[in-house]
């Protein structure tokens, strides 16, 4: 299972921190690290302060965008120190990580770290099923990246100790053909007018949350997919006829 789990780190600007989270993550058993536009990597610093967990560093991915993080992945989980103004479920880790070893017993999932000052972008948040908030003080919530690496790993390794597989019922789709589907609907929604009242940003993010919540397999994909584009072809024909229809007025 803990093969199938990746770590990215997106847009990470000190160097001693993804040293750090890498260490973290090869003493819980988890190696493979994703580096989203990185600051500053490779770096002595990182090397110094992965302290042994060198083949971490060694092997991590640089990724230019999200989406190429997120290649293949099937469930991501995204960590946050926000509460209010997401729209996906938040757990705590504890309550989160039974359910990434269920995906990750079968298919790759991605645990997202956003940067050290202000966290996962609102779009990142959206890549992502599941949100974890890490419980801490109140009046100074704010932990190193690293540190919640590893109490992600942590609870993580926690979790696998007792885990009890069960027969999943689904076969989720790949996190490009999820967002294949976002960026389809999307552009169908502009052709056929709906958004000329709406708040396109707004609508889309509440429609992510919608199939979020589904699991959306590859053969509902494709039927949702059939539809949207028979809705297109049937929106080109009725221009097409009022055209007809009103060339001479």
């Amino acid at each position: 299972m803990l093969e199938n789990i990746r770590v990215v780190l997106s847009h990470t600007t000190h160097p001693g921190n993804i040293g750090a989270a890498a260490r973290a993550m090869k003493t819980m058993g988890l190696h493979h690290l994703y580096l989203i536009n990185p600051r500053y990597f490779p770096d002595p610093q990182a090397t110094a302060m992965a302290a042994g967990a060198d083949d971490v560093l060694q092997n991590a991915v640089v990724c230019s965008s999200i989406d190429e993080a997120l290649q293949g992945v099937v469930f991501t989980v995204a960590m946050t120190a926000r509460l209010r103004d997401i729209s996906i479920a938040v757990k705590t880790p504890r309550e989160a990580m039974q359910e990434v070893l269920q995906q990750a017993a079968t298919q790759p999932v991605a645990l997202l770290f956003g940067t050290e000052m202000s966290g996962l972008t609102n779009e990142e948040m959206g890549k992502a099923q599941l949100g974890v908030n890490i419980p801490a003080n109140p009046d100074f919530s704010s932990l190193n990246i690293a540190a919640s690496v590893q109490v992600i790993a942590y609870e993580l390794s926690v979790a696998a100790q007792n885990y009890q597989p069960e027969t999943p019922q689904i076969v989720p789709a790949t996190h490009e053909r999820v967002e294949g589907l976002y960026a389809h609907l999307e552009k169908t929604l502009f052709e056929i007018g709906f958004f000329t009242t709406q708040n396109p940003a707004r609508l889309m993010q509440r429609l992510r949350r919608l199939y979020s919540r589904t699991r959306l397999e590859d053969e509902e994909i494709n039927i949702l997919r059939g539809m949207l584009t028979v809705t297109t072809e049937y929106n080109a024909r009725l221009r097409e006829r009022y055209k007809q229809e009103h060339k001479d007025v």
